[in-house]
């Protein structure tokens, strides 16, 4: 049995509830139809997604757990799909869900351009003639990313060139109402010479022409990747834990 305050329809409503906040305009879409709860200071919501992550949470953990668990019990979250869950740790999480994997990262976001960057001036956006080039480079450089050519959720790719050679690329996953990076990564003989600032800085800059927040979403474990965008103004952060239901 679901247990809250209040219940919420549409996006206007659970917009409202998080005070606008960035991870609910991106992760909710203009045109999506959300069923929606507010318990205490938890704010949750279930999608009609058949990819992605189909439900998300932002305030307490307790709530959010029970709830969703809830969600669980009466069938309407299947094995297989993701939800995203304010920081929890992995013991209790387990002891509710049956998880197939569970990821600890950070949503970070800015509302600000980032400072000029050396080499920035090379970032360009990329064409579908190029996806050979990233095919190779992401390979190479990053297999684990889920952002790939051909993806449908990907709205542009953006790289550096050096001559014939893409040595740095990433992926605009914009959704809702905010830019979003994704899949940022550099050819491993060209790292430690700031091409990770300037594809950042550019994707950046570039995205915030079109729209007023931009936000990436990084590891926990990925120290030096998080010491960069904290640098280049990424400095809103909300803690998150995404678990796959087995």
């Amino acid at each position: 049995m679901i247990i809250a305050d209040q219940e919420l329809v549409g996006r206007a409503a659970l917009l409202a509830a998080t005070g606008h906040h960035p991870f609910a305009r991106h992760v909710i879409r203009p045109g999506d139809r959300p069923r929606g709860w507010r318990r205490d200071d938890m704010v949750a919501w279930l999608l009609p997604a058949d990819a992605g992550p189909v439900g998300g949470a932002i305030g307490a953990c307790a709530p959010a757990v029970e709830l969703f668990a809830a969600l669980v019990a009466e069938g309407a979250l299947r094995p297989g799909q993701w939800v995203q869950l304010p920081r929890t740790d992995p013991e209790t999480l387990a002891g509710r869900f049956e998880i197939a994997r569970l990821d600890a990262w950070d949503f970070l976001w800015t509302d600000t351009a980032p400072p000029r960057q050396a080499d920035e001036e090379r970032v360009v956006r990329l064409t579908a003639a190029d996806h050979p080039a990233l095919a190779t480079l992401i390979d190479e450089a990053f297999p684990s990313t889920t952002s790939r050519p051909g993806d449908p959720g990907i709205v542009d790719w953006y790289g550096i060139r050096d001559g014939d050679r893409i040595v740095a690329c990433g992926a605009d996953r914009s959704r809702g109402d905010v830019g979003f990076l994704a899949g940022l990564t550099v050819a491993p003989d060209r790292r430690g010479r700031g091409l990770g600032a300037a594809l950042t800085a550019g994707m950046t800059r570039a995205l915030r022409a079109r729209y007023d927040q931009v936000a990436l979403g990084v590891y926990t474990d990925n120290v030096g990747a998080i010491r960069l965008y904290r640098r280049l103004g990424f400095t809103g952060t909300l803690a998150r834990s995404s678990l796959r239901l087995a």
